[in-house]
């Protein structure tokens, strides 16, 4: 069942860059990926948090797939930050391409902590702390993960995870 799963998704790449908005694609994958990640214990208590930084469409997207949804035992809430400032403990934080991350990269980190899944949309974001970045290439969305920055949060990616990413950065 999870190989049709993982096959599904590799497959619909094409199709999500295609047929639905950018937005929408980049939240579907981010709240799929969350299920092919080793969390703490300590990430595992209250609700699952999923943060957004400046970027509306993309908040807008993880409401709307999200509400009355758990991860686990967890409620899935969704904050919305409108600057770097702002940002306070989530399990996930999704940086938007506004939000420039790779000149706010220390402080961003630096913000979430450890047990934060740090998601980006900018060029070269896995060299500055972000664990997943979201890429185009050949037309078509794809993701790079960077297991040294997952490691230093305490965040381990699973081997199914790994499989379906354009790149690695170790």
């Amino acid at each position: 069942m999870k190989k049709i799963l993982i096959l599904l998704i590799i497959g619909m790449f094409p199709l999500l860059s295609a047929a639905q908005s950018p937005a929408k694609a980049k939240a579907m994958l981010t709240l799929s990926f969350v299920r092919y990640i080793g969390w703490s214990d300590e990430a595992k208590k209250g609700d699952f948090v999923v943060g957004v930084v400046k970027d509306k469409d993309v908040a807008k997207n993880f409401v709307e797939q999200s509400t009355g949804k758990k991860f686990g035992y967890q409620d899935v809430v969704v904050k919305e930050f409108k600057s770097v400032e702002e940002i306070e403990d989530c399990q996930v934080l999704y940086v938007g391409s506004s939000s420039n991350f790779n000149k706010n990269a220390d402080k961003i980190v630096e913000k979430v902590g450890k047990d934060t899944l740090i998601v980006t949309e900018t060029e070269g974001a896995t060299n500055k702390g972000s664990m997943i970045n979201f890429v185009i290439r050949d037309d078509m969305l794809k993701f790079e993960l960077c297991k040294k920055n997952a490691s230093y949060a305490g965040i381990q990616f699973s081997a199914k995870l790994e499989t379906m990413s354009a790149a690695i950065n170790l």
